[in-house]
């Protein structure tokens, strides 16, 4: 790790994340989803990588799997633990980590999860070849992504041009939203990936409403915002132009953010 090229990069991840609590409800829906699509078995060994708040980690354990949850940010660990103890889920060993270190034996689980985390490791040959380490012969992986032209997709690229530039050769997490990009990606050391869809739901009273949210508790918008707090002209003109690209995604006071969910077998 003390060698890591990105290791800056990776600390700056780790602060910009911390207030990512308050979104745990809207995940939860589509962590079932995941876990669902995933086939996660009684008494399998799962992985749950970049676990948040930890909504897949504990959905996985209430399936009856054997969970291990891997983040970056103690504070978003903290949130996990405190969530597992409401759930009344005791079994799941939270872990600080990172996606491109995995601190796991060879051939150590069935199935590796991850919902909207491992997409933002900055070099994805490393992340999905740790993945692929880990897995048991025949193992799986299955994971949630944003795809470029969605919402969320769409809200990175809008922070990405209005922030300073990713590292060199790291490229944007929005990528892992397509599909062949994907198949790219995992053709090395996994089989064909099936794909499917979903939408996560966030209510909203106005656009307004939805922007404040995401400012507050959105690492990337919360840091960009706090940019332009010395330049009220520019963080207003950057506020209009946020509503103007959530506006097709809201309705009925609600804005929708579509998913894409990917499943793949490991090569023997």
């Amino acid at each position: 790790m003390d060698s890591d090229p990105h290791a800056a990069f990776k600390s700056r991840q780790r602060e910009m994340w911390a207030s990512f609590a308050p979104t745990a409800t809207f995940t939860t829906p589509p962590a079932a989803h995941l876990v669902r699509f995933a086939r996660v078995k009684p008494g399998e060994a799962a992985l749950d990588i970049g676990s948040g708040t930890g909504v897949v980690a504990i959905t996985a354990a209430g399936a009856g799997a054997r969970v291990s949850a891997l983040d970056l940010t103690p504070a978003l660990l903290e949130a996990a633990r405190e969530n597992a103890r409401i759930a009344g889920i005791e079994k799941i060993d939270w872990i600080e980590g990172d996606a491109e270190y995995l601190p796991f034996a060879d051939a150590s689980f069935d199935v590796v999860l991850s919902q909207f985390g491992h997409m933002f490791a900055p070099k994805p040959d490393v992340a999905v070849a740790e993945i692929g380490r880990v897995l048991r012969p025949t193992g799986r992986i299955a994971f949630a992504t944003w795809p470029p032209d969605k919402l969320v997709g769409l809200s990175f690229q809008f922070i990405g041009r209005n922030s300073p530039p990713l590292p060199p050769g790291v490229p944007p997490p929005a990528l892992w939203g397509l599909e062949e990009t994907i198949k790219q990606r995992l053709a090395y050391r996994f089989g064909e990936p099936q794909f499917e869809r979903g939408v996560m739901t966030v209510p909203a009273l106005s656009l307004a409403h939805y922007r404040d949210f995401i400012e507050r508790s959105v690492g990337p918008m919360e840091k960009l915002v706090a940019s332009l707090a010395d330049d009220p002209e520019r963080l207003a003109a950057i506020r209009r132009e946020y509503d103007e690209l959530s506006a097709p995604f809201f309705a009925d006071n609600v804005v929708s953010q579509e998913y894409l969910l990917t499943r793949a077998r490991a090569k023997e």
